[in-house]
């Protein structure tokens, strides 16, 4: 992957033959430098929710094929769902993930829509951040007619395709393309089969709101301004759009809704306001789905937020925090939750620099006595700096949850945080002590034929060894920090725990002295002995401070003893 990433998420008008969904997601992976990450078809809305990424060209000739093919396989005049379109691809957004402005991808946008109108003749919409008309750029305000009504629609001049013929197309209808930030395609399932109850719902909770109406919200006369414009309820959501439908294949109604922008208005958030919401109206949310992908960040704030609702400790495992924001929020209820498959940061993994820590002990423990020279005593001090401040965590978790110590759970909490993140940067170490090995493996094979080899490749192994000589003493920076916790757990900690607290600071200890020795006989290897001199000093210090640090925390565990 380059180091600009655009994600690509178009929808197409076709959630029940699987055939023509993957023959379309074939031409997307055809394209080298893409990646696609999930495929999500719905029957009873008749659409299928495509994500994939890559770098900004492979990602608009991907959309571009996949436009193409299905213009070519689905007919829209014979398409029924319950999700509001207008074109076989319907929709198609493209959003910057990294290294790329939204300036940027919006000029993509245009490029694909100028292409697609031309060489498909298809009637074109820009919207968002491509679209300079303001009039024009929200997408619900664009598809409004939906396909049925853009025979008429599409010759008004205001109206007027952006690229493309004035001519809606019978077969491939219209598509709308644009540049946005990352949005979450969420839906809440209802205990109703009320099309009319979830759209009250929705209309409470969706920042466009409704029209305000004399006494009956649904029947009552509409309420003007001194304009006679009619007058608006906001709803009680920001950055939150949504409608109710009934889902047949199901058999019960949603509130659909798209998250426009996740700072403002959370997952969790949008799911308790509309418990809320219909709770008032007699109805119970069962649970709720995810449509396509989301953040990480959303799902651990989720478990985080439902955690402390609860005043249990915070401080547990990524894995753990997922699980409870599944539970939550209900999203196994109609299917299986994968996060492995569902959340972006996951599927853009690159697995292969994170062998080590997804080994089982036993394989660990034997792939470290082999006769590979790695995993080595870096790796293994990384390790070991990761289970003492496990310890150090887990003697927090039992503090936030001792019978007695209730008020004291958000204070162990936070500590318990801090814990995590040490373990988490330890166990990243773990491997990376173990790459950076392997990176002076690969510079030492470099070619040596011609003098500029030569040069090319004692530079090659000068940056691997510094690089080799910066990852232990990370690891020994993170080690003695983490000490900080296992500190405090042996002074106010659940005293049960105290030698818990003592063996961690003993693995913390530990870790510093074996990684200052991967410091010093990488270091020998450096001609640049300013820096070499500089880190040795800092490690001195170091490994001074830790040995002090520990000599304390042990006798605080002795004393408790």
């Amino acid at each position: 992957m380059s180091d600009q990433l655009i994600e690509c998420v178009p929808n197409f008008s076709e959630g029940n033959d699987m055939n023509i969904i993957k023959q379309i997601t074939n031409e997307i992976e055809s394209v080298e430098g893409v990646k696609l990450l999930n495929v999500d078809p719905g029957k009873a809305t008749n659409r299928t929710v495509v994500t994939f990424v890559g770098n900004p060209q492979a990602v608009i000739d991907a959309a571009f094929l996949a436009i193409k093919k299905a213009s070519e396989l689905i007919d829209m005049s014979k398409h029924k769902g319950e999700h509001p379109r207008m074109g076989a691809t319907d929709v198609c957004p493209l959003i910057p993930i990294a290294g790329i402005s939204m300036e940027e991808t919006a000029a993509y946008a245009k490029k694909l829509g100028e292409r697609v109108g031309k060489e498909l003749s298809i009637a074109i919409y820009l919207y968002e951040a491509a679209q300079v008309d303001k009039k024009r750029n929200n997408l619900s305000l664009i598809r409004a007619g939906e396909y049925e009504g853009f025979f008429k629609k599409i010759k008004l001049p205001e109206w007027k395709p952006d690229f493309g013929p004035a001519e809606h197309s019978v077969k491939a209808g219209s598509t709308v393309i644009g540049a946005r930030d990352f949005l979450v395609a969420y839906n809440i399932n209802l205990n109703t089969t009320s099309t009319r109850r979830a759209n009250s719902i929705a209309f409470d909770v969706r920042e466009a709101g409704r029209v305000k109406r004399e006494g009956n919200p649904v029947t009552g006369k509409i309420v003007t301004d001194d304009k006679g414009n009619p007058v608006n309820i906001p709803g009680s959501l920001k950055s939150v759009k949504a409608i109710g439908w009934y889902i047949e294949e199901y058999g019960i109604a949603q509130i659909s809704m798209n998250l426009t922008n996740i700072n403002i208005t959370s997952v969790h958030k949008a799911f308790d306001e509309v418990c809320n919401k219909a709770n008032e109206k007699g109805i119970r949310v069962t649970g709720s789905e995810l449509v396509g992908l989301v953040p990480l960040q959303s799902m651990l704030d989720a478990g985080k937020y439902f955690l402390e609702k609860q005043n249990r400790s915070t401080g547990v495992s990524e894995k753990e925090l997922i699980k409870i924001a599944v539970k939550s929020l209900g999203l196994d209820e109609l299917s299986p939750f994968k996060p492995e498959e569902r959340i972006i940061e996951y599927l853009l993994k690159d697995d292969t620099k994170s062998r080590l820590i997804k080994m089982d002990l036993v394989a660990f423990a034997d792939e470290t006595a082999s006769e590979s020279p790695a995993p080595g005593g870096g790796s293994i001090s990384a390790y070991i700096g990761s289970l003492g401040i496990s310890l150090g965590t887990m003697v927090a978790n039992l503090s936030s949850h001792k019978p007695g110590w209730e008020e004291r759970w958000k204070e162990f909490s936070d500590w318990a945080e801090k814990g995590q993140y040490y373990k988490n940067e330890l166990l990243k170490m773990v491997d990376e002590d173990t790459n950076a090995f392997n990176k002076i493996m690969s510079a030492f094979g470099l070619p040596k034929g011609s003098e500029e080899e030569k040069k090319a490749r004692t530079q090659a192994i000068q940056d691997a060894t510094r690089y080799a000589t910066e990852v232990p003493f990370k690891v020994m920076q993170l080690s003695y920090d983490s000490m900080e916790v296992i500190k405090a757990m042996a002074e106010i900690g659940n005293p049960n725990s105290v030698t818990d607290a003592g063996v961690g600071a003993l693995c913390a200890r530990s870790a510093v002295m074996g990684a200052f020795l991967n410091v010093k006989i990488n270091a020998a290897g450096l001609t640049d002995k300013a820096f070499t001199e500089k880190l040795i000093s800092q490690g001195h210090v170091l490994e001074d401070k830790t040995n002090a640090l520990e000599e304390e925390i042990l006798k605080i565990v002795n004393g408790k003893i």
